[in-house]
């Protein structure tokens, strides 16, 4: 298994960050070079590095797997999920490049959401739900009545 440290210490050179143009609509970020973001003394040592890699990996996993947890139970569990993707992706380039296709389609469907006519379309098309679900709460109510589930002693 090759760590992108080692191919530093090869003399391969690392991919320059793209530089920001200060324009955030445009889709260009400053995105940071990929590969560990370990301290440097742990990166000169390869047994450390890994050990660090290994304790990054766990903390995700431990993380992540708290996020799927909350999916079906209470809880913010994709925000849960991509706080462990990003702790993976201090130390995985998988990760970060993971990481930065989800910010990019993310971005992408929120301008998606953003435009005029998919907002009055959103809206249409609630408002119409709403009215059958309101309707078929009515018929319900008319039909059987309200029945609570409990008896109030009086």
């Amino acid at each position: 298994m090759k760590a992108e440290s080692d191919e530093r210490r090869r003399g391969a050179q690392p991919a320059a960050p793209v530089p920001a143009t200060g324009d955030v609509t445009s889709g260009e970020d400053t995105e940071r070079e990929l590969g560990s973001r370990a301290p440097a003394f742990i990166k000169a040592r390869r047994t450390l590095h890994l050990s660090w890699q290994v304790g990054v990996f766990v903390v995700g996993l431990a993380v992540v797997g708290t996020g799927v947890v909350m999916l079906p139970l209470p809880g913010p569990g994709w925000v849960v999920i991509f706080g462990g993707m990003a702790i993976w992706a201090t130390e995985f380039v998988w990760a970060q490049l993971v990481l930065r296709w989800t910010k990019r389609k993310v971005t992408e469907a929120a301008q998606r959401a953003l435009d005029p006519r998919v907002r009055r379309r959103n809206i249409i098309l609630t408002t119409i739900g709403l009215v059958i679900v309101a309707a078929l709460v009515g018929v319900y109510v008319w039909k059987y009545g309200i029945v609570m589930p409990w008896r109030i002693p009086r």
